[in-house]
């Protein structure tokens, strides 16, 4: 394997919670692709989305900055084209780099540095999902989410995300054929990023049929009464609408069952692009990591979806699996999506970032350093389901989130797995809370930030409004197929095009010397 430069393979999911991975811990998943990584690979344990919302914590991951740097505060909110991305500086090392599926960008950019993209995105790059914290009572009923994934969760054997994921899944393999013959030399930085295990929790058969009722497990926290709940977790039970419909044990069963079965749909395109991989003859030169943008309540606590930083919405996975390269192991200490750009950029040799970085590079840990116990990691979440920014910081086993209209909690993970006890108003924790408390002072101005972020909502509503009247042009990527230079046509050699299309190349017979 190549010291320098190797190509890098990113498999991105979307609401996979890495409570729900066999590697994780999970009795029930079954995820053989993925086990594969873990067994062989670096393991993250305590892996974090820098902001558990889809647009924001992608963007976050792209650029390394959290939403309160990069103004990418909610899943309608623009990723401006002059912040670079970890494709940016992958370009400026020599990168091939492309995307297959989803990113989630909003605004006119669709590329942020990648070369090219093999699919358009699931869904819209424009403003219209645009929260407005004028008018916290409000639903819009439209693009909320509601409790119907949970009421109508099964079988489906095709549905918009299937269809989805099939092409990005497609795509992603015969990118990788087609890096294996084309002779330029260029190391390469493809992702893959697919939109399942997203609700609805709807499930081909196939997969349905790898689990039994008796098989789910029942959420480890049961449902808290609306009045016992925290603050913003009443919020995010009114934001998606969960007194309009009772949930059954039944229903419970199914959305966990139809979202493991999707979580096993999923480890099989993680085992076909590990497959097209090592059939290209790329597998000791690749690097290859696995992760998510958020993760999925999926009941626990009587929540559904995301937005908390909860662990089973907050938490990630991030498994790292070149093992000739870095050795198998685990590491405990907190890590997030903004380590990724400075972990590429070291990766691929680059030392210098154009951009301020709110991550740190874990070169260092794939290589088997010693972890640090008083590095903490940043998160913020500044969406619907707010009133004001809602800060997370999470620092050896302790966890703190805070925001203005709300009181501060305190976990001790390692006591409290399922932070059921709020230790913040307890006295014999005031120092601790006094310590996070600081730290939250030096990294954020919430009265600033909050100002910022209700000023960009009303001038994206105003711009949403103005660019629906009269002709629309939408921002959407359309990727680009010439179907002119696709296959054999008329301005081609045949002869050359079945040679280098094929993979291997075929062997080259001498012709009769007669």
């Amino acid at each position: 394997m190549s010291e320098n430069k190797p190509n890098i393979v990113l498999i991105m999911v979307d609401q996979l919670s890495a409570l729900f991975l066999s590697s994780y811990g999970h009795p029930v998943v079954r995820t053989p692709n993925i086990d594969r990584l873990a067994k062989d690979g670096v393991v993250f344990e305590n892996f974090y989305s820098p902001s558990p919302l889809c647009a924001p914590a992608r963007a976050a991951m792209m650029s390394g900055q959290l939403p309160s740097r990069n103004r990418v505060y909610d899943n309608a909110a623009e990723f401006a084209s002059q912040i670079p991305s970890f494709a940016h500086y992958l370009r400026l090392e020599g990168y091939r780099t492309c995307l297959s599926g989803k990113m989630h960008f909003v605004g006119p950019d669709q590329l942020h540095g990648f070369e090219e993209r093999l699919t358009t995105d699931i869904y819209p790059a424009d403003f219209g999902w645009t929260p407005d914290w004028r008018k916290p009572q409000e639903r819009v009923d439209w693009w909320y989410h509601n409790l119907l994934s949970v009421k109508q969760a099964g079988i489906a054997e095709q549905t918009n995300q299937l269809e989805y994921d099939d092409e990005v899944g497609f795509q992603a393999c015969r990118r990788i054929y087609d890096y294996a013959r084309n002779p330029e030399q260029r190391p390469f930085c493809l992702v893959a990023s697919f939109t399942h295990p997203h609700d609805p929790y709807a499930a081909r058969a196939k997969y349905w049929n790898l689990y039994s009722d008796d098989d789910i497990d029942a959420p480890v926290t049961p449902a808290f009464a609306y009045d016992d709940m925290d603050p913003h977790s009443q919020r995010l039970w009114k934001v998606s609408a969960m007194d309009d419909y009772d949930i059954s044990d039944q229903d419970i069963r199914n959305a966990r069952r139809a979202y493991y079965a999707n979580i096993s749909y999923l480890d099989d395109h993680v085992g076909k692009i590990l497959d097209t991989l090592e059939d290209c003859g790329l597998s000791d030169d690749t690097i290859i990591m696995f992760t998510s943008d958020h993760g999925d309540m999926l009941g626990e606590r009587g929540l559904w979806y995301k937005m908390s930083f909860m662990e089973h919405s907050a938490r990630v996975p991030f498994i790292v699996y070149a093992p000739g390269r870095y050795d198998a192991r685990r590491v405990s200490q907190p890590t997030s999506l903004l380590d990724i750009v400075p972990t590429l950029s070291d990766i691929a040799g680059r030392q210098d970032h154009a951009a301020t970085l709110d991550g740190h590079s874990l070169l260092p840990l794939l290589k088997g350093g010693a972890e640090n116990p008083e590095h903490a990691i940043y998160a913020e979440l500044t969406a619907e389901g707010c009133l004001a920014p809602l800060f997370m910081i999470r620092q050896g086993d302790w966890k703190y989130t805070a925001s203005r209209p709300d009181p501060d909690q305190l976990f001790d993970l390692a006591a409290d797995p399922h932070e059921m006890t709020n230790l913040a108003n307890l006295p014999e924790y005031a120092d601790v809370v006094r310590k996070f408390r600081s730290m939250a002072a030096a990294r954020w101005d919430p009265s600033k930030l909050e100002a910022e972020i209700k000023e960009s909502q009303l001038v994206r509503l105003a711009v949403w409004q103005a660019l629906r009247q009269g002709n629309w042009y939408p921002w959407d990527y359309q990727p680009l197929r010439d179907a002119s230079e696709q296959y054999m046509r008329n301005h081609k050699d045949l002869n050359v095009l079945e040679k280098t299309s094929r993979f291997p190349p075929p062997p080259q017979p001498q012709k009769n010397s007669g």
